[in-house]
């Protein structure tokens, strides 16, 4: 099918488009280098510097022999996606398009702004293109498994059978952000459910924890094809920034007690869960939520998990306890069902020792560009 990417130059949208790409299926990505922006604009830059869009299609094609036209623009404009979607002409969409980071999303008035503006513009942006070129397109949205907090209950797929006063109706489960990136998915969601409802769209909404990660099956071809690795407090996800931070020597940096507990997934499972999520589409009308993880874990573990493969290399890999940052409950119950990836096909990629250490040795072999002093920004949510 013919497959557009929104955001595809991002930590998920460039590998998203070569493994579509390889898989046989025609796609064209769009981005406007937001993320790069801000990281420089954040002093924050990633571990290895990573070609402009241009320059990876065109080492893509090269080595592989699969052709991905790059659009750069603004998809917040609508002369951007209108025209986009006129020369592509998309049969599904992947989007990707939005300021990825909490931590960012809580730094300050302008960031804060600057996420809501973006991310919601965006995703009606993409509704009412939808709408005015195919109606038939299914729309992929990248979620968070954020949404729904940290309940005292069981996380169900997305949806609650809510018995009340002697009648049944089944709901949207009840979601509670804990930041304001967080709040923009939880949005973004009710938009396309509404929408949804009232045009009949397809659309399925991928509630993603947090990933780890940077070698996929399309990128060992070259490392030139990897993506981003942000190990900033900012834009690095946990794990990867574990990772960095027990090879530069630089204690792992535990909020508060520890006991935040999340699903994870590696990268791999991203690009095969998005590529399931497209060839088996929803019916019109429908919301299909998918939970998208594999493992769950809490800080604790992962930091132990990083600290006993990096020692077994030779690395001190310290593990320290620092005040949190964030509002956010460091002990609690979290159990979350995430069976429809699985009934679907998905076969998950664990973190095993083996993966730690190819991570552990990637970081090590770029050593010399950790920036110690952007790991920990001490972004505080009050």
């Amino acid at each position: 099918m013919k497959i557009l990417i929104l955001g595809g130059d991002g930590y998920f949208g460039w590998p998203t488009a070569m493994h579509l790409s390889a898989q046989g299926h025609q796609v064209a990505v769009v981005d406007n280098y937001l993320r790069r922006s801000l990281c420089r604009e954040e002093n924050v830059e990633p571990l290895v510097e990573v070609p402009n869009l241009h320059q990876r299609a065109a080492l893509w094609e090269s080595v592989a022999g699969y052709p991905i036209p790059v659009f750069i623009g603004d998809l917040r404009q609508w002369e951007t996606i209108e025209a986009v979607f006129r020369q592509f002409e998309p049969e599904s969409i992947v989007h990707f398009a939005e300021q990825p980071a909490a931590p960012y999303s809580m730094l300050n008035r302008r960031s804060a702004t600057l996420t809501l503006r973006n991310n919601l513009d965006v995703t009606a942006n993409v509704i009412f293109a939808v709408k005015q070129f195919n109606p038939a397109i299914h729309i992929v949205k990248l979620g968070t498994m954020g949404e729904y907090g940290t309940p005292a209950i069981d996380i169900e797929e997305g949806w609650l059978e809510v018995e009340h006063k002697g009648r049944r109706q089944k709901f949207l489960y009840p979601r509670q952000a804990g930041s304001l990136y967080h709040t923009t998915k939880i949005m973004d969601t009710d938009l396309l459910w509404f929408y949804v409802r009232v045009w009949e769209l397809r659309v399925t909404d991928l509630m993603q924890g947090p990933v780890y990660g940077i070698f996929t099956q399309e990128n060992r071809i070259d490392e030139a094809l990897c993506p981003f690795l942000n190990y900033d407090e900012l834009f690095g996800t946990v794990l990867n920034r574990f990772v960095i931070q027990a090879v530069a020597d630089y204690p792992m940096t535990v909020y508060g007690k520890g006991g935040q507990t999340r699903g994870y997934l590696n990268i791999i499972d991203t690009l095969n869960c998005v590529r399931l999520a497209l060839v088996n589409s929803p019916a019109n009308g429908e919301l299909r939520i998918l939970n998208q993880f594999t493992e769950t874990f809490s800080v604790n573990q992962l930091a132990q998990k990083v600290q006993s493969v990096a020692r077994a290399m030779g690395y001190k890999a310290k593990i320290s306890s620092v005040e949190n940052p964030r509002k956010e409950a460091e002990d609690h119950y979290y159990n979350p069902a995430h069976t429809g990836l699985l009934d679907l096909g998905l076969k998950p990629q664990f973190l095993t020792g083996e993966v730690l250490s190819e991570m552990i040795e990637f970081a090590a072999r770029h050593k010399t560009a950790i920036r110690p002093e952007q790991i920990f920004r001490k972004v505080r949510w009050d």
